[in-house]
């Protein structure tokens, strides 16, 4: 998959691996933003206990 990505992006490797950073940053924003606040709250954590009596 990485080799197939190295190949579709254009221009001089310098330019690729700039790229390859804006996008590995618009996947962890987009993570951050949408759907790591989806799971959680999926998950209901605050019900969680441990050691009870």
């Amino acid at each position: 998959m990485y080799a197939v990505l190295w190949r579709v992006l254009p221009g001089p490797i310098w330019v690729r691996i700039i790229l390859i950073l804006i996008l590995l940053l618009a996947v962890l924003a987009v993570l951050a933003t949408w759907v790591y606040p989806w799971i959680d709250g999926m998950l209901n954590s605050q019900e969680a206990t441990v050691g009870g009596p």
